[in-house]
């Protein structure tokens, strides 16, 4: 009979708790499949590399939670210190810049750098109602069907639902794109507009995202976007979440991103203008950011390059077909 396995999570913040607590019950609750310590390891700046390490050394499944500017620092300490067979999964959404322009997944970062599997979850999963035990759904994005079944088992619990997929990509790529689509929602809101042009916002959206698999992931499969992952996470965070509340604000006061990051959330950082920015790299380099003329008037706002009163027409000369 095989060992149990050993979990350590890496990273924080309201959704590291939210799946501590989840990963914590089922450990317990399955002493057969997995040890009943769980290790967690919380980011902060001034920690010493040996906790890390000393963290992540045995464990056998690697649950990443941390900001996605700190991927790549966080697994070159990790690298050469992990026991063999360990695997990864990411709740991490955002993308990582490439050497040259273009981008990569977060996946690909922890794959690539530590030598090691990755599989992805996302879902429509605001932590606030996952801690508080609100039934809602996730996808998990992995190749592996042992591996699936076991992520499963691990996350799986009355409330939080779980789908496998073997489509890695888009469960990805779709949890990084849906954020630059709320700081959209957060702008229509902010200008006083009503739910019409929200769901405006949201379908032109969904359309973008499609695209973007499409060009630059094309084994990707359109049943993906039908799970969690895809157009329930989208809606979601586009009425919920702080990349649609701080982006309202953007457009209310006037302030920028940066200032209203230090006032509204407590230190952490905002997905969605980073990732615009990224995705930004990506579609200059190609010369196609009149493809994506809504990703590409988010970015552009964010950076005050246009007036967010700009939105509105951004979204009437939308293109009909993409």
């Amino acid at each position: 009979m095989a060992e149990p396995k050993k979990v350590c999570i890496v990273g924080s913040g309201n959704w590291g708790s939210a799946i501590a607590k989840i990963i914590g019950n089922n450990a317990l609750e399955k002493p057969d499949m997995f040890a009943k310590e769980v290790r967690m390891w919380v980011f902060e700046e001034m920690l010493a590399v040996p906790d890390l390490v000393e963290s992540a050394k045995d464990a056998d499944i690697l649950v990443f939670v941390i900001p996605h500017q700190f991927v790549r620092g966080v697994c070159n300490q990790m690298k050469g210190h992990l026991k063999e067979g360990v695997v990864a999964i990411t709740l991490i959404k955002g993308f990582d810049i490439a050497e040259g322009g273009g981008i990569l997944l977060i996946s690909q970062v922890i794959r690539s750098t530590l030598e090691i599997p990755c599989a992805i979850l996302m879902g429509a999963n605001i932590a606030n109602e996952v801690a508080l035990e609100n039934y809602c759904e996730a996808t998990i994005g992995v190749k592996s069907a042992e591996l699936g079944a076991t992520l499963k088992a691990l996350f799986q619990t009355r409330y939080f639902r779980i789908v496998v997929v073997n489509d890695k990509e888009t469960v990805e790529v779709c949890g990084a794109l849906k954020n630059i689509v709320a700081v959209g929602a957060g702008f229509a809101d902010g200008l006083g507009y009503g739910d019409n042009t929200k769901a405006a916002v949201i379908r032109l959206g969904l359309m973008e995202m499609i695209k973007f698999c499409e060009v630059f992931y094309p084994d990707c499969q359109q049943s993906t976007f039908l799970e969690s992952c895809g157009v329930a996470d989208l809606v979601t965070t586009c009425y919920g979440g702080r990349n649609r509340r701080v982006s309202e604000a953007f457009v209310k006061t006037g302030k920028s991103i940066e200032e209203l990051e230090k006032e509204m959330l407590n230190g952490q950082l905002l997905q969605g203008p980073a990732t615009a920015a990224e995705v930004n790299i990506m579609l200059k380099s190609k010369s196609m950011e009149d493809r994506f003329p809504l990703f590409t008037a988010i970015h552009r706002i964010c950076k005050g390059m246009i007036p967010a009163k700009d939105f509105l027409e951004c979204l009437k000369n939308h293109p009909e077909h993409l």
